[in-house]
């Protein structure tokens, strides 16, 4: 549905991206994670046809955005990180207007202005002055207007930025129900917005992208290594050696717990290799109560701060030559 082709992108001789490749498939929500200023927004202008790249392409179902630029963006619902919204216009009359900017007939535009705005909840403001909206509701009319021509691929750029929280919850959980309908390219710095709504997740850094991958699996193709928690009820002096003869271990480490009415202990495996079975079999073999058993990975937070600060970068621990 979205194909990026080596796209670069020059503001003079500043190198704002370099050489990005990636798909989206139809129906997926992809996560474009980075810090300010490493390139998100101007890969989404890119993308939706706002401005050209200076070498490589994208194409939109199909499409490509440099050669087949309308019929590429009449597929595209963009929403920019700043929505240009006409603020002495009702939220009504401002979805009519972009209707018939985008060629919609009158009874097309009639039923699907009566649409997005229950889909978005805008119901009982769809008569009000957009300027007295807050921002939260902005941000709703402006996904409105990204889903009024029913496009194939939506772009969010920063779609809950400066809103309060309970809209902050509710804004995603539109996005993810739009998700299901649409593929979904949600652009944002927020690491628990992404987790939580993407099924693949782009990181890019000073232009470049870093890392490609489903959130939980990030973090064991970053590390190279895979970790799991237990917790168990019985003596540690004995659990400990019979966990070490277990094949496939690298090392583990007792985590302390209060009051010690049992031990927890994260573990080590090397890549590859799901012992859980394994765990519990000795554990209940043994006659010790399995009280928990998961398997442990890098948070997204993990990930982010991993590729896209350098170590030399962080600031010394107190005591230490800089």
């Amino acid at each position: 549905m979205i194909d990026a082709i080596d796209i670069t992108k020059y503001y003079g001789d500043f190198p704002a991206v370099t050489g990005l490749n990636f798909s989206v498939e139809q129906g997926e929500i992809l996560g474009f994670l980075g810090p300010n200023g490493a390139g998100k927004s101007t890969t989404m202008k890119i993308l939706t046809g706002f401005i050209p790249p200076s070498s490589g392409t994208a194409k939109i179902a199909g499409y490509d955005i440099v050669e087949q630029s309308l019929l590429a963006r009449r597929h595209i619902g963009y929403l920019p990180e700043t929505v240009p919204l006409y603020e002495d216009m009702e939220v009504s009359d401002y979805l009519s207007f972009m209707g018939q900017i985008r060629g919609m007939s009158s009874s097309q535009l009639k039923k699907r202005i009566d649409e997005v705005v229950e889909l978005c909840r805008l119901e009982e403001y769809r008569n009000t002055i957009i300027g007295k909206l807050s921002k939260g509701y902005r941000q709703r009319v402006g996904i409105s207007q990204a889903i009024l021509h029913e496009p194939d691929v939506l772009v969010l750029d920063e779609p809950t930025i400066g809103i309060d929280p309970i809209q902050v919850v509710e804004t995603r959980q539109l996005i993810k129900n739009l998700g299901e309908e649409h593929t979904l390219i949600l652009s944002s710095h927020i690491l628990p917005e992404v987790s939580m709504i993407c099924d693949r997740v782009i990181i890019i850094h000073e232009g470049q992208i870093v890392a490609v991958d489903d959130p939980g699996n990030l973090g064991t193709n970053l590390s190279g290594i895979e970790r799991v928690e237990i917790e168990v009820k019985g003596p540690n002096r004995e659990i400990l050696p019979v966990l070490e003869e277990i094949d496939g271990i690298q090392s583990i480490e007792r985590i302390p717990v209060t009051g010690g009415a049992y031990h927890r202990y994260h573990i080590t495996v090397d890549i590859g290799r799901d012992l859980r079975h394994d765990l519990a079999k000795v554990i209940v073999a043994n006659g010790w109560e399995l009280l928990k058993l998961q398997s442990l990975g890098m948070s997204l937070e993990e990930i982010f701060l991993r590729l896209t600060i350098e170590e030399e970068e962080l600031p010394s621990p107190p005591g230490e030559a800089s």
